[in-house]
């Protein structure tokens, strides 16, 4: 059975008692990267890392620390794609996938969406988060450990 854990950009997650709970089920480490104002936690299993408040300092932390076959919950694609390229398994916060087939593609929408806001074509409204969004995530998140562990 492989060792992995799971790594957080955890600033502004909206699925963290997911993914603690699932990290719980899984018996795996869960590391909560943010810029600020996270909850210490007294499980052993979950560590809280506090970086500067440079701009992509969680980000950085994580695209350093992590490890092939480890899993990355974030909605920064940028950093998905560092992620994607170490081998680690990578989420957003709804469920969606980011891997090799499909980050590419993800870049290059992320890329246009900010295009369009620079020049006003988009406001770049995003959708609320959905308890069908949350469901997703848990799905995606048990399966991707499921997934590290067989690996």
């Amino acid at each position: 059975m492989a060792v992995f854990e799971i790594w957080v950009d955890a600033d502004a997650c909206p699925v963290k008692p997911e993914i603690l709970k699932v990290a719980e089920r899984h018996g795996v480490r869960v590391t909560f990267v943010a810029n600020s104002g996270l909850r210490p936690s007294r499980d052993p299993m979950v560590r809280n890392v506090i970086v500067s408040s440079g701009f992509d300092a969680a980000d950085n932390h994580i695209a350093e620390e992590v490890r092939e076959n480890d899993v990355v919950i974030t909605a920064d694609v940028p950093l998905a794609g560092r992620c994607v390229a170490k081998g680690a398994h990578v989420t957003g916060p709804t469920g969606r996938v980011f891997d090799k087939t499909n980050i590419g593609m993800a870049t290059a929408m992320r890329d246009l969406g900010a295009h369009l806001r620079e020049t006003g074509e988009s406001k770049g409204y995003n959708a609320a988060f959905s308890p069908r969004d949350r469901s997703a995530f848990l799905e995606t998140l048990d399966r991707l450990c499921r997934r590290a562990k067989s690996a």
